[in-house]
């Protein structure tokens, strides 16, 4: 049965952990500055999400549906993981960020585009954590009737992230140079993820 609450925790969640600034963002924004092969980079990027976000709720799903004492880890690490998270957001908005740099004008081949793009999100391990460990766990953690809400919710956000960045980014490269355009999406996200901690403990 979809709920529409537990999809748009799914979404915020994914959305949170996916917007970090990191490897395979810089790269998939580098390319859509660039105009290289954009739809496949993005493409190959919501694939890979959407498979590791189907591998943890049907694996983790089932292991902590067998036993309330990993229910109740599940709700409680996982709150206690946003909680974290969404600190160390601010402290790095506190701290300030340095802008996306978008050197290097070389062309790239479609072969060696897409193999960058896998190397970068498949050799990440915040790529597993962020997927199949911290949203199969806290997807976990819902009703069975409502897991699949919080997946959808999940791979909607990456969907919706990867092709913002990759079709977004050549407009927005003189806004992507500022600093502070960093700080107000780490100060956006911790925000995002404290708020998802305490959804997450009052569906407990």
């Amino acid at each position: 049965m979809f709920s529409q609450q537990v999809f748009l925790q799914g979404l915020g969640l994914g959305a949170s952990l996916i917007m970090a600034i990191g490897a395979q963002n810089a790269h998939v924004i580098r390319t859509g500055v660039r105009g290289e092969h954009v739809l496949p980079v993005v493409a190959t990027c919501i694939v890979i999400d959407v498979i590791l976000i189907a591998l943890g709720m049907a694996g983790l799903g089932a292991l902590v549906e067998s036993s309330p004492v990993l229910v109740g880890v599940a709700r409680y690490g996982g709150a206690a993981f946003l909680v974290w998270y969404g600190l160390r957001c601010f402290s790095s908005s506190a701290r300030g960020g340095a802008a996306l740099s978008v050197d290097g004008q070389h062309v790239q081949t479609l072969g060696k585009a897409l193999a960058t793009v896998l190397a970068i999100s498949l050799l990440n391990p915040h790529v597993y954590l962020d997927t199949v460990v911290v949203l199969g766990t806290v997807g976990g953690s819902f009703a069975s009737a409502q897991r699949l809400s919080f997946a959808l919710g999940a791979m909607t956000a990456s969907v919706l992230w990867f092709s913002a960045l990759g079709f977004g980014a050549r407009r927005c490269a003189p806004v992507l140079s500022r600093p502070a355009v960093w700080r107000g999406i780490e100060a956006f996200t911790g925000s995002l993820m404290l708020l998802l901690a305490l959804l997450l403990l009052r569906a407990g």
